[in-house]
């Protein structure tokens, strides 16, 4: 079990202000908004109207705002797409780059994040006792099947597709948000066939194993990777968008001739 802290060097903050924070941005996510807990990271989807996930957050309030982290690639297109929508809202939208960074804290199992100055304090080294590395943080990250679009993936995906609603990224229960008609009705109507889930080669990938990188399972059926690592021994864990598997079956052919298996998640998918 690890625990430290890790500098998440590809992730930045896309910081909300205003008085009106809170309603603008309750209008654009499929998180309750009004809900967020000091302290506490939640997920969010920023949606296109036909439910396509644009990017998932993880929101944290802050004194008189709402940090909002993703990957750094798409910090500047998101804010481009959401300005659009401020017409008279009392809200500013900061891109953080250079001015606050984002940590991962690990403790007694427990992980979240932190936002801090840039310029604190350098960045954990690599001869830090409780520093975790980036690859590390990524394998927790699968292992805990928490999902991520980045501008391969963007827009590639139903937000049931990534399992936002799973990882209490999507609030049914409140008002309209863009693409909510889109992602309630896969909810109440229709079972989702396809969803993320995690796998592990049994051998090294012949080639990487990238966000977007499709591929193709035993039975001729399609995958499209969602995030991955690359393992000690060389072999690759993976989050990706499959038909529903059952865990621990052996999937041989899973890409370039390379076999995987599929593992469990540590929550439950909807029958």
């Amino acid at each position: 079990m690890l625990s430290g802290h890790c500098e998440l060097d590809d992730l930045g903050v896309l910081t909300v202000r205003g008085r009106d924070a809170v309603a603008f941005l309750q209008g654009q996510l499929s998180q309750d908004v009004t809900r967020l807990g000091a302290g506490r990271a939640s997920f969010a989807g920023c949606h296109t109207p036909q439910g396509r996930v644009i990017a998932i957050l993880r929101l944290l309030p802050g004194d008189d705002a709402i940090h909002c982290v993703l990957p750094q690639e798409l910090i500047e297109a998101l804010a481009a797409r959401l300005r659009k929508y401020v017409l008279r809202s009392k809200v500013t939208l900061a891109d953080e780059r250079g001015r606050l960074r984002v940590i991962g804290v690990a403790h007694a199992g427990l992980r979240t994040l932190r936002i801090e100055a840039a310029a604190a304090a350098p960045g954990p080294a690599a001869a830090d006792n409780d520093a975790i590395t980036r690859a590390a943080w990524r394998a927790l990250d699968i292992a805990d099947g928490l999902p991520q679009v980045y501008r391969a993936t963007s827009e590639a995906f139903v937000a049931q597709m990534l399992n936002l609603d799973c990882v209490g990224g999507i609030a049914f229960d409140k008002g309209c948000y863009t693409g909510q008609e889109i992602i309630a009705r896969a909810h109440y109507r229709g079972r989702v066939k396809r969803r993320m889930q995690r796998f592990r080669t049994v051998a090294a990938p012949a080639t990487p194993l990238a966000p977007g990188v499709s591929g193709v399972l035993a039975d001729g059926s399609t995958f499209q990777v969602v995030d991955s690592v690359t393992l000690a021994d060389g072999r690759a864990e993976f989050l990706a968008v499959a038909p529903l598997l059952a865990p621990d079956v052996p999937v041989a052919g899973a890409t370039a001739g390379t076999g995987a298996e599929v593992l469990s998640l540590p929550y439950a998918l909807p029958d």
